[in-house]
């Protein structure tokens, strides 16, 4: 049976157009509460920094209220944070008001359940059936409370600085951090301060509709451009609901995450801590699996998702995994993507090894990676496609083994993601820009 409402990260679309309206979230609520939440059980909800963020805030609360469930109210704090807020207030059920790197007239609500865990396609399936029927209103004796959580922003900055090495800090060091005028633009900036480093902070400054513009991890220019400017030590950019991670080496170079994970993943073997194999996606750079190879750490690729790479890590009993946008997961310090917490064990590496970022990933070389979007207007499956297929039987052909092709379809918009990689940047170009032209003719 295939969902209707969730993709691979939760509900998303534009503010005011189904699914994303008030009616919806208090419907959402009722059905989640049916499932998840016992009578008198307990549900945290925080957001990111978009303006729709209160209504949704508010519908939510009165879904979940209605069905009889308490709700504490955490505010804008980056979608980790609910995670590990919700293990621990031991709530059954953690809820995200936001739209991660969209722009701010989307939002979107995503759920964790009590260990900090994305939910099941089974669960979600559940809700969706609680869906079709309108929201639930219990008698008065039998309705949930709700309150504010002050400490909420406190409790997550000691969490991440306890990930730390034991003796480990950044003094000496200076940072630019970007916190994309999203859920982290407090609590990144004072995390790294509180841990003595010497911070400038950048897109820091949300006004409700300036979210992921111009800044963070899906737009670094400025970020590029400032910590070579300040002669600074490192750039770290999170993307608008915080778990993402793209950072930025002493000249300006982009550090993306497969470069970030290799980074991890030795560092972890120096210091015999990794277990298990380290998991990326389909669409993880052919570079990272070759270098992971000639240190002799196991590789694998899961379908594109943090929750795919998360199910991969947990059968596995492997502790990291990521994708090239920076979703990264340090099963031995947190339950979740954190760009934060990912980005203190990458700035703790750096202090004790005594190298640069630079340094630190030169061992990956990246072959050249070329993603192509094509709109997709009927919805073509391009597995199902015969003209599609035939193309990249062609392609794969000239590529050997020295290449890769990638076809999916997006679970957050209406397109096809054509990548092709390969040794030869020009013949990367042209066999991306030729399989393009052969999706969009399908896809019209």
């Amino acid at each position: 049976m295939n969902k209707r409402f969730f993709g691979t990260d939760g509900i998303r679309g534009k503010v005011g157009s189904d699914p994303m309206t008030a009616d919806f979230a208090m419907r959402l609520a009722s059905a989640a509460a049916q499932v998840l939440v016992p009578r008198g059980g307990t549900v945290v909800i925080g957001k990111d920094t978009r303006l729709s963020g209160y209504m949704f805030e508010s519908a939510l609360e009165a879904g979940f209220v209605a069905a009889g469930a308490d709700v504490l109210l955490i505010g804008p704090l980056p979608t980790p944070g609910i995670a590990r807020l919700t293990q621990e207030f031991e709530a059954d059920l953690g809820v995200v008001i936001s739209a991660s790197h969209n722009v701010y007239s989307d939002n979107g609500i995503k759920f964790f359940d009590r260990c900090g865990s994305k939910l099941t396609d089974e669960i979600e399936l559940k809700i969706e059936e609680h869906l079709k029927n309108p929201a639930i209103t219990l008698e008065s004796q039998s309705l949930g409370k709700a309150k504010r959580i002050d400490t909420a922003r406190i409790r997550y900055q000691d969490f991440c600085a306890q990930s730390m090495p034991d003796g480990v800090d950044l003094d000496g060091m200076k940072v630019v951090f970007d916190g994309a005028n999203g859920a982290g633009y407090k609590v990144g900036p004072r995390t790294l301060a509180n841990l003595r480093a010497e911070v400038i902070p950048i897109g820091c400054s949300p006004n409700g509709m300036n979210i992921n513009d111009g800044c963070g991890s899906m737009e670094p220019a400025l970020l590029q451009m400032t910590v070579p400017g300040v002669r600074a030590d490192v750039g770290v950019a999170l993307d608008g609901d915080g778990d993402r991670l793209i950072m930025v080496d002493e000249n300006g170079e982009l550090i993306d995450g497969d470069q970030l994970l290799y980074i991890l993943a030795t560092a972890r073997q120096r210091q015999g801590r990794l277990t298990g194999p380290v998991v990326g996606t389909v669409m993880s750079n052919l570079g990272l699996e070759h270098a992971l190879k000639a240190q002799n750490i196991e590789f694998r690729r899961v379908n594109v998702g943090d929750r795919y790479v998360l199910e991969a890590l947990k059968e596995s009993g492997g502790i990291l995994g990521g994708e090239t946008s920076g979703h990264m997961i340090v099963l031995d310090k947190t339950t979740t993507g954190d760009g934060l917490i990912c980005a203190l064990q990458v700035l703790a590496i750096m202090k004790e090894t005594d190298k640069s970022l630079s340094e630190l990933a030169a061992g990956m070389r990246k072959y050249p990676q070329i993603m192509v979007n094509v709109q997709s207007k009927n919805g073509v499956d391009p597995a199902a496609s015969v003209e599609i297929q035939a193309a990249v039987a062609v392609a794969e052909s000239e590529l050997a083994d020295t290449g890769r092709v990638v076809l999916r379809a997006s679970g957050t918009e209406a397109v096809i993601r054509v990548m092709v990689e390969g040794e030869d940047h020009d013949q990367v170009v042209a066999i991306a820009n030729r399989l393009a032209s052969v999706v969009a003719e399908a896809a019209a």
